[in-house]
């Protein structure tokens, strides 16, 4: 890919004031993300939990801002797991959180996504949303991938949750600590200067 194009997507996106919005689905459970742990020596650590198939789906986006120098992250949880009904109302939701600004978001080939009814709504949002697909078999670019490792890394690394709401505060804390922490989103990817001339490579690539 030459200069031009790179350039010609890095001026576009800036014209627009448009939000590049990554989103992705996720679930928890009462049975915990097994991770390394530290313990006595010759004592191997053992956890102890509930086996339910119960679980809370999540759907999250990370919005970059067109000039890559803001993120926010939006969330949301529900029983079961989200369908096209569902996620349509999780983008009403962003809708007012981003109050009149544009935003490009970025997907990938979920079954839910490709939906009759999803289609005939984003038909109707052209004013402010515009959607671009993921290559295939492209987790690598999707910054929420890396969100979802931190989170079950961390508060919910070996937690061995009595009930479902125990998971649920535990995943809500873990999204606070990204959002105050403002530059942990950019930290998600190994280098930030990488991360961003990814997007707009995909960008480019996919217009």
């Amino acid at each position: 890919m030459g200069r031009g194009a790179v350039a010609g997507g890095k001026k576009n996106a800036k014209h627009r004031k448009a939000w590049i919005v990554f989103q992705d689905e996720s679930g928890i459970s009462e049975r915990p993300s097994v991770r390394r742990t530290w313990a006595p020596k010759g004592e191997t650590p053992v956890l102890i939990h509930a086996f339910h198939w119960k679980k809370l789906s999540v759907c999250a986006a990370l919005g970059y801002r067109w000039d890559g120098r803001r993120c926010r992250l939006w969330f949301q949880t529900r029983p079961g797991s989200y369908n096209a009904e569902s996620l349509i109302g999780f983008l009403k939701d962003l809708k007012k959180h981003l109050r009149g600004q544009k935003a490009l978001l970025v997907w990938d080939g979920l079954p839910a996504h490709k939906s009759r009814e999803r289609k005939h709504y984003l038909d109707t949002q052209g004013t402010w949303l515009r959607v671009e697909r993921l290559p295939g078999y492209s987790p690598d670019l999707n910054p929420v991938e890396s969100l979802w490792g931190n989170l079950k890394g961390q508060e919910l690394a070996n937690r061995c949750a009595e009930n479902l709401g125990e998971s649920e505060t535990a995943l809500r804390s873990g999204m606070e600590r990204v959002r105050q922490s403002g530059r942990l989103p950019f930290a998600f990817p190994s280098r930030r200067p990488f991360f961003l001339t990814r997007i707009v490579t995909v960008l480019c690539e996919i217009q």
